[in-house]
């Protein structure tokens, strides 16, 4: 399995990813939960309609670098980034914890 850091991450993150059009489109749909993250890779942006649960959304340029972060709860329809290449979702609160945030790159390890 793939991990993620960052300059604020006392631990890698376990970081499943969603790279075919099937995965990408299931995404956490029917989920719980998740253990670490999930990036949906081509993305620019994500909706929340079917969801269990809030889930925390960072936007990524091309070189993993985070754009925006934002906390989307169930039911909810998020606007297209521009920039951003990747998606990275987490439950809510996570982001936080890991230090993922505006101008951060996340260094990928694995898969």
């Amino acid at each position: 399995m793939a991990t993620f850091t960052t300059p604020g991450t006392p631990e890698p993150v376990p970081l499943e990813l969603a790279e075919s059009a099937r995965a990408r489109r299931r995404g956490l749909l029917r989920r719980a939960g998740i253990e670490g993250a999930l990036l949906l890779s081509p993305a620019n942006s994500v909706h929340t309609l079917g969801m269990r649960f809030a889930v925390d959304v960072a936007y990524l340029d091309r070189e993993l670098r985070v754009l925006a972060v934002r906390t989307m709860r169930p039911g909810r329809i998020g606007l297209p980034r521009p920039r951003a290449r990747h998606v990275l979702e987490a439950e809510a609160g996570a982001m936080e914890r890991w230090g993922v945030r505006r101008g951060v790159r996340l260094v990928v390890q694995g898969g």
